[in-house]
């Protein structure tokens, strides 16, 4: 699933307001980095944007990334996704959705879903504090994954 150019765009622009409403400059790298965001579906980690990054901006620093998707993050202009093998992912679609998680390789992508939008959530949660949001994270093994670790699909998708 690859994200759209329309969305893509929808994005910059949120992105673009976000810095003009906190007064924030809008630089190369930091446009550079939400881009980064915004176009990727696999939710990247610092380091994976960081990579990505270098071949266009080969001046830009791991410190300059982090720094700018904590500020991002702080503006509401990205979310976090949970801990995946230690590291946190960054997700620029704001847009009520879910997510897979692969258990094996990590591979995260979106999906919708009005059933577990209109999911009740227990009382007992108000225990802990007010909720702002709710969002299901479904771990499993990806197609590519549950293919390679069974030996059967393997001859079943050759034949």
């Amino acid at each position: 699933m690859s994200v759209s150019p329309e969305e893509i765009e929808q994005r910059m622009d949120r992105f673009e307001t976000g810095l003009r409403k906190a007064d924030m400059k809008m630089t190369i790298q930091r446009m550079e980095i939400f881009r980064e965001v915004a176009g990727s579906a696999d939710h990247p980690d610092v380091e994976t944007i960081f990579k990505r990054l270098r071949m266009r901006l080969p001046t830009v620093s791991l410190d300059t990334v982090y720094r700018t998707l904590w500020m991002l993050l702080d503006l509401g202009l990205l979310s976090t996704l949970g801990a995946s093998r230690d590291r946190t992912r960054f997700d620029a679609n704001m847009k009520t959705h879910h997510h897979f998680v692969c258990v094996q390789c990590g591979m995260t992508r979106d999906f919708y879903s009005e059933e577990l939008d209109r999911l009740k959530v227990p009382g007992s949660v108000a225990l802990f504090g007010s909720m702002e949001k709710t969002r299901v994270e479904v771990s499993g093994l990806c197609k590519q994954c549950s293919t390679e670790s069974n030996p059967k699909t393997q001859k079943e998708d050759v034949s």
